[in-house]
């Protein structure tokens, strides 16, 4: 008997139960069980169009926006859009065993292979329908398509699009074709894109001329500008807002899923880069993006060359993922160095600066006007210029790696399993329940970010919470009675 028929069968049999522990009173499975299907079927018709879904919309559906103002027909890829939603769908699939959810999944991947660029991969904004999709050279569209052609890792864009058609494909036991292709497509043509070092780009539409990007190891530049340069920096090996990570993340959930060893391998190039990128004496950390002659270099005009104290922790928490998949130790070499100097470098509230200047180590800022300075009095408030300190878990995590047993290190893999019953989980269902409206809706208390003058709008309907308030419903839905084996 498969997962999902337990689970439902679990359901039957506890509706027939009596109240225990108050759980009967809190809430039953039936009504849960509606509201459940009715909050699904208004985020599928009335928020979501045909799959696609953005951030934020006014309580009345009239407005509507990603990271900027939006279209009704239109979708966003950076989380909490289109493939975060359809995550959240997918788990709540899993945890409640309910066709439904993989249904309202499977209509998101559609909506990304509909969105997906010749490229390969996704842009951080689509539309599904005229006249914005027009602008796009997305694949299903063929001759008719648009020019703009960028596949964009930047934020986990593409990243999360891939991850969900492949998560899709295996709930579909890879029998849609279209999602199939698609997702075969994409790690296609994303390989090609990855640089001779193991790096990868922002953004890209075709492939790079390995004579231009020679293999070398990171260093210091003789000098750098203090102003900002204004230069097109999407093709720098950029490791800012974590793309390599979630990339590597993508490429061995590709070997897991797809069995491909050529994702494997470009994961653990990857890897090979972030050893190249590792800065000497007396900095052995990592800057947010790279030139090609691996010199720490300016993005934004609010990122400048510099070594990081954020995006580098996560350099150090993926180190450790490459070691448990592949065992070598390669992979852990790097740590001991940079554990120490961030540990010196950290601020006197325990946190890190997110740039420090190159060579002097002194913590860098920028006002609110964009001038560059060491004091952190007048920052922009749209950007985390001081980061927290994860040290001490990476520290831990690596003592403990280093210390195992090569032949016992294995990479880990969460698997989801339906909810055990408990009051609290009875009580959170009921609030969630209780906080429905008539449509099946969670509103919010705020505003709309890129519709500064609308002033009506004080309510909204966020895709965050939608993602957070199914999982913690689905976890009711088809939670297991804890006295059942």
């Amino acid at each position: 008997m498969s997962t999902r028929i337990l689970t439902l069968a679990s359901l039957l049999s506890m509706c027939c139960l009596g109240p225990r522990s108050g759980w009967a009173e809190s809430i039953d499975k039936a009504t849960a069980t509606r509201a459940f299907h009715k909050a699904i079927a208004f985020y599928r018709t009335q928020v979501g169009y045909r799959g696609a879904y953005l951030w934020r919309y006014s309580a009345d559906l009239k407005l509507q926006e990603g990271e900027g103002k939006a279209t009704r027909t239109s979708g966003w890829t950076q989380p909490p859009g289109t493939p975060s939603v359809g995550e959240a769908y997918l788990q709540a699939w899993r945890l409640s065993g309910d066709p439904v959810c993989l249904q309202a999944a499977t209509e998101a991947a559609h909506a990304l292979v509909s969105a997906q660029l010749k490229s390969g991969g996704w842009n951080y904004h689509f539309d599904l329908a005229q006249p914005g999709r027009a602008r796009y050279a997305y694949r299903v569209d063929g001759d008719r398509a648009g020019k703009r052609n960028h596949t964009t890792f930047d934020d986990n864009k593409s990243q999360s699009a891939l991850m969900l058609l492949m998560h899709v494909d295996a709930a579909l036991e890879f029998k849609d074709p279209a999602i199939h292709e698609a997702v075969e497509y994409a790690l296609d043509t994303m390989l090609t894109a990855q640089y001779p070092n193991g790096a990868w780009p922002q953004q890209y539409d075709a492939p790079p001329d390995p004579q231009k990007y020679p293999v070398k190891k990171a260093s210091y530049p003789d000098s750098w500008p203090r102003k900002y340069p204004k230069r097109d920096y999407r093709g720098y090996y950029t490791l800012n807002d974590n793309n390599m990570s979630y990339i590597i993340d993508m490429l061995f959930e590709a070997h897991r899923i797809l069995k491909r060893e050529d994702c494997f391998r470009a994961a653990e190039k990857t890897g090979d880069f972030f050893l190249l990128a590792q800065m000497p004496e007396p900095q052995p950390g990592w800057a947010q993006q790279y030139d090609l002659n691996m010199h720490p270099a300016w993005a934004r005009k609010f990122e400048p060359a510099a070594i990081t104290g954020g995006e580098s922790q996560s350099v150090m928490r993926t180190l450790l993922t490459l070691y448990r998949f592949t065992g070598r130790k390669k992979f852990l070499e790097p740590l001991p160095r940079a554990l120490a100097y961030y540990r010196k470098s950290l601020l006197p509230d325990g946190r890190l600066a997110r740039f420090y200047e190159l060579r002097v180590n002194r913590p860098l800022y920028f006002t609110k006007d964009y001038q560059l300075t060491y004091s952190d009095a007048d920052m922009p408030t749209h950007y985390g210029f001081q980061v927290g300190s994860k040290l001490e878990s990476i520290e831990r995590a690596y003592q403990k790696l280093a210390a195992a047993d090569p032949q016992t290190v294995k990479p880990v893999h969460t698997q989801t399993r339906p909810a055990r019953m408990s009051a609290a989980l009875a009580n959170r269902a009921r609030a969630l329940v209780d906080a429905m409206d008539s449509r099946g809706a969670w509103v919010d208390p705020g505003e709309l970010r890129y519709h500064p003058g609308v002033k009506h709008v004080t309510h909204v309907i966020q895709m965050q919470t939608l993602i957070n308030n199914l999982t913690d419903l689905a976890k009711f839905v088809g939670a297991v009675n804890r006295d059942a084996p």
